[in-house]
């Protein structure tokens, strides 16, 4: 039965439907799958199976283009091209390796070269049956192949042949391979078309079959170990997880019990510092004041000041109750109170304070909480402005708010770092500075300004013009029958440790005393010490690195020692010396390095510039004292051997080893000893014996170790012939 008019078995038209269906899916499995070699080998596989099929359906047929020799040798070719593939397919697709040579070799042999001559003996007579009969050596080789594919099926499964699946996988791949390998018997005997497709379709389906099994299998397989994998990973996340969670609940209980025994340590400083800074007080208000007096009060409040926004900003964080507002405030009354002493302030800054208060603006709050803010904006506004500039302080009412906002000309904040300001301990574009705090102000004016339910905002951009604007807008309370107003007992905090201006005038320079440069951007510290220091030295000093760089240049002599802190703007210390090392002028000098710092590797990098020491902040004077006297006595005294030796090694070159005055021993005993071949040294230190001088003395004199002074009077009793000094000197001045 033959379909669409052609010479196509209805048979085979079956199979090519359903090999074309195949194809499709092994195109689709392969793009899914593309590290997959075998499917590659199988769409080979199944395309020469279609086109066989269609081929040997379709040729000969008198109604379609080509002679019945070109039909029949087409024909022909597409039966002989796809038992060729065969072997390799098995090689490669079941790792048959018993199979290589006819994969290689065989069927180029016993195949391919047989087709040849079928074509050629069927050119030649024109007759088909003549040339089919030449076709018995592809029938015998087709015998071969299937002997030689049981015995590689044999021996690639080995001792487990014997097992069913093994068995069953092996039969299944000879049943479906031997009706291809045996096309030629089929071509050979000319069986019908419906015959030739039922035998080699069916074979090349139990073939799929197998390759679907093993797919089967295999994705199983995948599918078991992707479970397992998953099972494994989910455990070992649920493992890592637990691990994770316990080591997050030690680090919480640590950090919770540092921070407990941090808060505690401020707590318990909170009193002695209160105790210090009453002391002090009353003792300033009966006795008065002096300037040391004034830098340790100013030091204490700052301290105080520190402490209490660390305390204050930790039980912000932890969410405890740190005002209470419900009290009425008068926010007018607290400025201008304050701002008194931050006219002052600004007066000893050289700043211009101006003020715009509204009277009686009323705000529900901790009277405490308006001075922090107060205070902390203030202060910033005056620490951060320079000499010369201006602090506009303003309060008004805008309907039921308040804006309170201070300004200032300074160098003023970038925009990308207006939210970082008020993260607590963040410092803005210094590395240290003297008027910078622990940066805590801000922050704690936030969380403040936070807990009233205010807005805080910022206004400066550096790029289009210098200053900085705060602006904080809180809700404005009006007093209504029956209100008691706050009463303010809290005071504008003190800034003198921050903004004292210490005036040190440059000392007389004393040519009889020692110099000493220090470098220090703490003025208190830097009057301290200066004063201290100048008592007994020529002190210089210098806010920063580069300051000293200049300074060096126009000093009236070059310093003996260096005091220099680490942590400075501009130049630090580090970059300080390293500049200094560079330089033959100034290289030789010891650098005392004075610092806050603790790391060891600050250490090492400072001795690897050159210092000869570390001292750390706090330190006591006395000890820096006596290092300071140390260093100085031996550069004194280094001075003097390097003095003494330049003149000794003067001497010689002008002659004094040859000259007999010049070493003060006698002419005729000079001779003497040349006589025994005495060197000049050993004359020289000849004359200190007969002189009666010591071997230590004479070692001292010479800049020479007692030991070599032994050595060279051994060499001359060895050369006079004598034992002891005695006889020596007698030999000599007989």
């Amino acid at each position: 039965m033959l379909v669409f008019g052609t010479e196509m078995h209805i048979v085979t038209f079956v199979f090519v439907c359903l090999e074309t269906v195949i194809l499709f899916y092994l195109v689709t499995y392969k793009l899914a799958r593309p590290e997959d070699k075998t499917t590659i080998l199988n769409i080979t596989l199944i395309s020469l199976l279609l086109i066989y099929n269609i081929s040997g359906g379709l040729l000969p047929d008198p109604d379609l283009p080509g002679s019945f020799f070109l039909q029949e040798v087409v024909a022909y070719a597409t039966g002989f091209i796809t038992p060729c593939y065969f072997p390799y397919y098995v090689y490669k697709a079941f790792g048959l390796e018993k199979m290589k040579f006819h994969a290689y070799r065989g069927v180029y042999l016993f195949l391919v070269l047989p087709y040849l001559i079928f074509v050629v003996v069927f050119a030649k007579t024109g007759n088909l049956v003549t040339a089919q009969q030449l076709l018995f050596l592809p029938v015998l080789y087709a015998l071969w192949v299937i002997y030689s594919l049981a015995k590689a099926i044999k021996n690639k499964y080995g001792n487990d042949f014997k097992s069913k699946e093994s068995k069953t996988e092996a039969a299944i791949l000879f049943l479906s391979v031997t009706p291809w390998i045996g096309v030629p018997f089929t071509t050979y005997f000319n069986e019908s078309q419906a015959i030739e497709a039922a035998i080699t379709n069916t074979g090349f389906l139990l073939l799929f079959g197998l390759q679907v099994s093993q797919h089967i299998k295999q994705t199983r397989l995948e599918h078991e170990r992707l479970i397992e994998s998953e099972q494994l990973l989910r455990n070992w996340n649920t493992r890592l997880q637990e691990e994770v969670d316990k080591r997050t609940r030690e680090l919480e209980k640590m950090n919770e019990q540092k921070t407990n025994n941090f808060i505690n340590l401020v707590h318990e400083t909170k009193t002695p510092l209160t105790l210090v800074n009453n002391y002090l007080e009353e003792y300033i208000n009966k006795y008065g004041s002096v300037a040391e007096l004034d830098i340790i009060k100013g030091g204490i409040d700052k301290l105080t000041n520190d402490i209490t926004n660390l305390f204050d900003l930790e039980r912000f964080t932890k969410g405890f109750g740190v005002y209470n507002h419900n009290q009425i405030t008068d926010f007018s009354e607290i400025l201008k109170n304050n701002f008194l002493l931050f006219e002052y302030y600004c007066q000893k800054q050289d700043l211009l304070c101006s003020k715009n208060i509204e009277d009686n603006i009323l705000i529900k709050a901790d009277p405490n909480a308006i001075n922090r803010i107060v205070n902390n904006v203030i202060e910033n506004a005056i620490k951060f402005s320079s000499t010369g500039g201006m602090i506009e302080i303003s309060l008004r009412a805008v309907d039921d708010k308040i804006i309170f906002s201070v300004k200032d000309n300074g160098v003023g904040i970038a925009s990308n770092l207006h939210h970082k300001i008020f993260k607590p301990y963040y410092q803005i574009g210094h590395k240290k500075s003297d008027l910078q705090g622990m940066g805590l102000g801000l922050p704690i004016v936030k969380k403040v300004t936070d807990s009233l339910g205010g807005h805080i905002q910022v206004e400066s951009n550096p790029a289009e013009k210098p200053g900085t604007e705060i602006i904080i807008t809180l809700d404005r309370y009006s007093l209504k029958e029956g209100d008691v107003k706050a009463s303010n007992t809290s005071k504008a905090q003190s800034m003198i440790y921050n903004i004292e201006n210490f005036d040190m005038d440059e000392t007389s320079y004393l040519p009889e005393r020692q110099s000493i440069l220090i470098i220090e951007d703490n003025k208190a510290m830097l009057h301290f010490l200066f004063k201290k220091l100048s008592l007994k030295y020529n002190v210089f000093s210098s806010l920063n690195g580069s300051e000293a760089l200049k300074k060096l240049e126009h000093l009236p002599v070059v310093p003996d020692l260096i005091l220099s802190d680490i942590m400075m703007d501009k130049m630090d210390g580090f970059a300080f010396a390293k500049v200094i090392s560079e330089q033959s002028a100034y290289n030789h000098i010891p650098i005392i390095f004075l610092t806050a710092k603790s790391d060891p590797t600050d250490k090492l990098k400072g001795l690897r510039l050159g210092a000869i020491d570390f001292i750390q902040k706090p330190f006591s004077f006395e000890v820096l004292y006596q290092k300071i006297e140390t260093v100085l006595n031996n550069i004194m005294k280094q001075k003097k051997a390097i003095l003494d030796q330049s003149i000794s090694n003067l001497k010689i070159l002008n002659g004094s080893e040859t000259n007999p005055s010049n070493t003060g021993i006698p002419a005729a005993l000079h001779e003497k000893c040349k006589i025994y071949l005495l060197t000049s040294r050993e004359t020289e230190i000849v004359g200190f014996i007969l002189k009666g001088v010591r071997y230590k003395a004479i070692a001292q004199t010479l800049y020479i170790s007692e030991k070599t002074v032994s050595k060279h009077i051994q060499n001359i009793f060895e050369k006079v012939g004598v034992t002891n000094k005695v006889e020596l000197i007698n030999k000599l001045k007989s």
